[in-house]
């Protein structure tokens, strides 16, 4: 018998054998022709930093397809799943041969349809290709199973289940379901909820959740009974799942933090994970609304807010604007990234890089007086001038001269590089065309890059790029930049935490138990939006202030309208905090320094004040604003060392006063002692020191009327010991006069040749362009 029956098994199991290999290729050649079509378009939903769906958007076929991941889905789901819808579901290849088997006899001996054999994979390939329920579709699906099983493993297979699985209406997959029936994300349902959820796909139409809760809590409970004949789950478990209430609804999909939500789906993600706190959202969002709305009756409409965690460097709360579906006040701009006017908020990071410059330190004597850079004239807020100030004064008031000079002497490329560095994408767009009133203002910028950009304060001086997403899918690897010192940082935030500053709230309720916090306000040109951004070790926030409209109003001005907000928001975040505040650096050190320069002291200074510097960097010159002069007996004469007599004279010490000053106290009454005006008789030519034509502009064209011609003024400023100036028009003398008198004349059409004499020989020359015209 083995004789005779051997060879032909052998021959039989070699056939066999390469039929099965000859299925399989062709599988492998179909599963190339016609690939599983697997592209699922999902619904984009934003979470907030506990995973919770906090906004949702359809699909583009209009769906509530929400993705659950892997991670969602929990043990007691799965379970609950498998054993009811296909038990053997991580044992077959995708198709069930022993569930066909005995649906067909079933269906046969009954003489109609009941019992099905399909398996998730095969639910899953008809969701993906829905077809008419044929034989020859059923084999198509069995193929798209097969094919499902290749491509994907067991888990990733019942993750699609759970993805495309209807429950009636638009929604789809067990994530819309929990998040717009249950509000919960799918690992937090309980046995109870999942076995509801889990019958409605087999009867979408005649169990809708909020209509027909009865039904699917009686059908929840056949189910749950057999469960516990089958011993799947715990006496105890089914008990409670058996007296759990259905009281379930049909919610609307989440639409929180909306601003963000539109800018960040423009990612193209599926699941954005925010770093949002919801509940400090909330808060804030309530905040913004009742204050915006105490503002109206002054014509300001709108509001912004960005908060930064200081320590992850997330973004916790994001607002555009009050209220999104305010429609009369275009609400659904978004005022955090809109670009504006910065106004003065971006004056601390300039004077920390003029300190890490070694150009000023805190206590540094600057000059608050009129200047002219090329025609560019900034003016302070107040339109007043304030003569010699520090450089802490001039920040904590806001001064808009001093930080023009101290631009300057930075130089605004570097200035611009820094901010660059920082993310202000339209400042480096315009880079070419920004020039000095940058730091006033003249540039772009918005909430979320002025935001970002204060959090160096609060951390050593380095900029790192705030995070949106965890991880932040929106933007490149976590970038970290020095842009200032610690110690620079360090001098910024003591000056800016001061409260004897004019921006600083009357009403003490405010601040009874706010925490310190540094703080800046900024004011656009125009008044059309108002700033104030402060920071402390925990947060850094933004508040902007305005309409969206840009209309201008008289009342607008960051530290009457912003500041407010930004107490009450700090007061709501960090309320009475006992954190400590920085620590001052190793490398910044305290010196005495001359209070009326602000530089080391020298012999004959005779006040001084304490000052924060930092070594091998902070300037070293010691104070100079004084000389020693030969004078007459009685004072009314000054000698240099060419025309000093041996005999006959005294010496004196003056205060070196500039010109410009000099012209500040001239214009504001201030008395000051002048140094007598020099020998007459000296024939010494002096280099330096020429006087400076203020009146007219050097290069400036000048349009004159033909009919009735006005003078031009001659004006200048000159040193301390100058006491008479003449002046030339074409080279030839026009006049002699006084240093504090104004002259006039009427040019001649054309270039113009103005020079200015003064009564040691020095001089200047500017030219101007003169043309007659019909006025």
């Amino acid at each position: 018998m083995k004789e005779k029956y051997g060879p032909r098994l052998l021959k039989w199991a070699k056939r066999l054998a390469w039929s099965g290999i000859a299925a399989f290729l062709l599988f492998l050649l179909l599963n190339r022709i016609f690939p599983v079509p697997d592209n699922v378009d999902y619904s984009t939903i934003i979470t907030d930093n506990k995973g919770e769906v906090i906004h949702a958007y359809l699909t583009k076929d209009q769906q509530w397809r929400m993705k659950t991941e892997l991670e969602e889905i929990s043990p007691l789901l799965r379970k609950t799943i498998i054993e009811k819808e296909d038990r053997y579901f991580y044992y077959h290849p995708g198709v069930n041969g022993a569930a066909i088997l005995r649906a067909m006899t079933k269906n046969i001996f009954r003489m109609k349809r009941t019992s099905g054999a399909s398996t998730i994979t095969m639910q899953v390939a008809r969701a993906l290709e829905p077809k008419r329920r044929t034989y020859f579709n059923k084999l198509r699906e069995m193929f798209r199973a097969c094919q499902l099983e290749w491509k994907y493993s067991k888990d990733e297979i019942l993750q699609l289940y759970l993805n495309l699985v209807p429950y009636g209406g638009n929604l789809q997959g067990v994530k819309s379901a929990s998040t717009l029936y249950f509000k919960k994300n799918p690992d937090h349902l309980s046995l109870a909820e999942i076995t509801a959820l889990s019958i409605i796909p087999n009867r979408p139409s005649s169990l809708v959740m909020g209509k027909n809760n009865d039904k699917i809590v009686e059908e929840r409970n056949r189910w749950l009974r057999k469960f516990a004949a089958d011993k799947v789950f715990t006496e105890k478990e089914i008990e409670d799942a058996l007296d759990e209430p259905l009281n379930a609804t049909r919610q609307e999909a989440p639409k929180l933090i909306p601003h963000l939500a539109y800018q960040l789906q423009k990612n193209g993600s599926d699941i954005i994970h925010t770093n949002i706190e919801l509940n400090t959202q909330l808060k804030i969002e309530k905040i913004v609304e009742d204050y915006s709305r105490s503002l109206t009756l002054k014509n300001i409409r709108n509001a912004a807010v960005v908060i930064i965690d200081n320590h992850t460097h997330n973004v916790i709360t994001y607002l555009g604007s009050a209220n999104f579906y305010d429609t009369t006040d275009g609400g659904q701009v978004n005022g955090a990234k809109a670009i504006r006017q910065p106004g003065s908020t971006l004056k601390p990071l300039l004077y920390g890089m003029c300190i890490d410059e070694g150009l000023l330190t805190p206590k540094t004597v600057m000059t608050d007086v009129a200047v002219n850079y090329g025609g560019y004239a900034p003016e302070n807020y107040d339109k007043q001038f304030n003569g010699f100030v520090t450089m802490e004064y001039a920040l904590e008031h806001s001064l808009n001269i001093p930080a023009v000079k101290g631009l300057q002497w930075l130089g605004k490329d570097k200035f611009i590089q820094a901010l660059s560095s920082c993310d202000f994408m339209q400042v480096r767009k315009d880079q070419k065309k920004l020039g000095l009133s940058l730091i006033l203002g003249g540039c772009g910028s918005n909430l979320q890059e002025l935001t970002g950009l204060y959090t160096i304060f609060a951390n050593d001086g380095k900029y790192i790029r705030p995070n949106y997403t965890k991880p932040d899918t929106t933007r490149n690897a976590v970038i970290s930049r020095k842009i200032l010192s610690p110690a620079a940082t360090y001098m910024i935030n003591e000056t800016l935490s001061k409260v004897n500053r004019p921006d600083f709230p009357l009403n003490w309720q405010s601040t009874e138990r706010m925490p310190r916090i540094a703080w800046k306000t900024g004011t656009s040109y125009g008044r059309r939006d108002a700033w104030s951004i402060g920071y402390n070790k925990n947060y850094t926030v933004g508040v902007w202030v305005g309409n969206f409209s840009a209309l201008g109003i008289p009342e607008l001005s960051g530290a009457n309208v912003a500041t407010p907000l930004l107490f009450r928001i700090f007061n709501t975040i960090d309320y009475d905090s006992d954190q400590e505040w920085f620590t001052q650096p190793k490398d910044v050190e305290v010196r005495m320094v001359c209070s009326e320069t602000g530089m080391p002291p020298s012999d004959h200074c005779s006040s001084t004040v304490t000052d924060y510097f930092i070594p091998l960097i902070s300037g070293t010159q010691t104070c100079s604003n004084q000389e020693e002069m030969a004078v007459s007996p009685d004072e009314k004469m000054s000698y240099c060392k060419t025309c000093q007599p041996e005999s006959g004279y005294k010496k004196k010490w003056y205060k070196i006063v500039s010109p410009e000053i000099q012209h500040y106290f001239d214009e504001h009454h201030i008395m000051y002692v002048q140094i007598p005006p020099h020998n007459p008789n000296c024939e010494r030519v002096f280099a330096g020191g020429a006087p400076v034509i203020t009146f007219p502009k050097n290069g400036a064209e000048y349009l004159i009327s033909k009919k009735n011609p006005e003078p031009l003024q001659l004006t200048c400023n000159v040193g301390n010991d100058v006491g008479k100036v003449f002046w030339y028009i074409d080279d030839k003398f026009y006049k002699a006069a006084d240093v504090k008198s104004k002259q006039f004349f009427i040019p001649a059409e054309g270039p113009v040749k103005i020079s200015c004499t003064d009564d040691k020989g020095r001089n200047r020359n500017i030219w101007i362009r003169v043309k007659y015209v019909n006025l």
